[in-house]
């Protein structure tokens, strides 16, 4: 009686399988979002992507966006430089300092690669040398970044007295937003 039960079951599921049900098509008026790129359009770049989920604090996701993004554009400075940033706020300063220093050879002009090295060499203590690099990065922004005069206010300040403690204890921290724009945030 079981294995006829059994066979019966096994049609049954063989005939719904064949049955047509319109698969897993979205309703125009569904509330959920797509579930795939429609042919013929192009999906949203990972760098787009990633730069949106820094902003939410989405820091592992948007690390693997940016790794997306490596394998359509190539490993070039605006990708490198978005991975040592997404690396900065893991809190993974070895490899965060690796990505950016990969990214200034490749483009000795990116800014946002050298200050963001000089946030990770200030939260690793290296004050000296952050203050270079944040001068560098003031130099090939032609001081038009406050975040970026800021940056390097501070580390001259930390530099001149080392037990400077800037206001309310702040802290060096830098979020990408939009397409070659930081904001530097501090944390009390």
């Amino acid at each position: 009686m079981a294995v006829r039960n059994a066979g019966l079951l096994a049609a049954i599921g063989l005939m719904a399988a064949c049955q047509s049900t319109g698969g897993f098509s979205q309703d125009k008026g569904s509330p959920y979002a797509p579930t795939g790129v429609a042919r013929g359009q192009q999906s949203v770049d990972g760098l787009t992507v990633g730069h949106r989920l820094m902003e939410a604090g989405e820091y592992e996701l948007a690390l693997k966006a940016y790794y997306r993004a490596a394998g359509k554009h190539g490993a070039n400075a605006d990708v490198l430089s978005a991975v040592g940033s997404a690396d900065l706020r893991l809190g993974r300063l070895g490899q965060a300092e690796q990505m950016l220093r990969r990214a200034i050879e490749l483009d000795q002009t990116f800014v946002p690669a050298w200050n963001n090295l000089g946030v990770v060499l200030m939260e690793k203590g290296q004050v000296a040398e952050a203050s270079r690099v944040f001068h560098t990065a003031f130099a090939l922004d032609s001081g038009q970044s406050d975040a970026i005069r800021e940056n390097l206010r501070l580390a001259l300040a930390k530099m001149k007295e080392p037990t400077y403690d800037a206001p309310n204890n702040n802290q060096f921290s830098l979020v990408r937003r939009g397409h070659g724009q930081y904001l530097l945030l501090t944390t009390p």
